[in-house]
């Protein structure tokens, strides 16, 4: 629906990284997005939390479990088809450049929130 592109499947994530870790965030996600972008993705974002209101029954803090002096980034992975974000993840969770140990992440990979979804509208 919609005069949206060619995007068919979208990978979605919500994630706490401490403040202080926003640089090498930042560098993390700048290499990981050509290793996503080399197997197959069609567009790779990253949002670092802005405007991110406390909610009353729950919010994004909340549901990452994001600490004092985290903040909330919100991320998604455009692709193709499911078919090629299948082979694609496959082939990213394979490739040397995303060998990184957990002591060097800059975010627990613990309290990431992911996510495969069938997009319904795009307008």
């Amino acid at each position: 629906m919609g005069p949206g592109g060619a995007t068919g499947y979208v990978d979605g994530f919500i994630l706490p990284v401490p403040d202080g870790n926003k640089d090498a965030y930042f560098t993390m996600a700048r290499e990981a997005s050509a290793v996503f972008l080399d197997h197959g993705a069609a567009r790779f974002v990253e949002c670092w939390g802005d405007d991110v209101p406390d909610g009353k029954i729950t919010d994004y803090r909340r549901a990452a479990h994001a600490k004092e002096g985290e903040t909330v980034v919100f991320s998604w992975i455009e692709w193709p088809s499911k078919a090629i974000r299948d082979n694609g993840m496959k082939a990213v969770m394979e490739d040397e450049r995303m060998k990184m140990s957990h002591e060097n992440m800059p975010f627990d990979g613990m309290r990431m929130i992911f996510g495969g979804f069938q997009p319904i509208v795009d307008a």
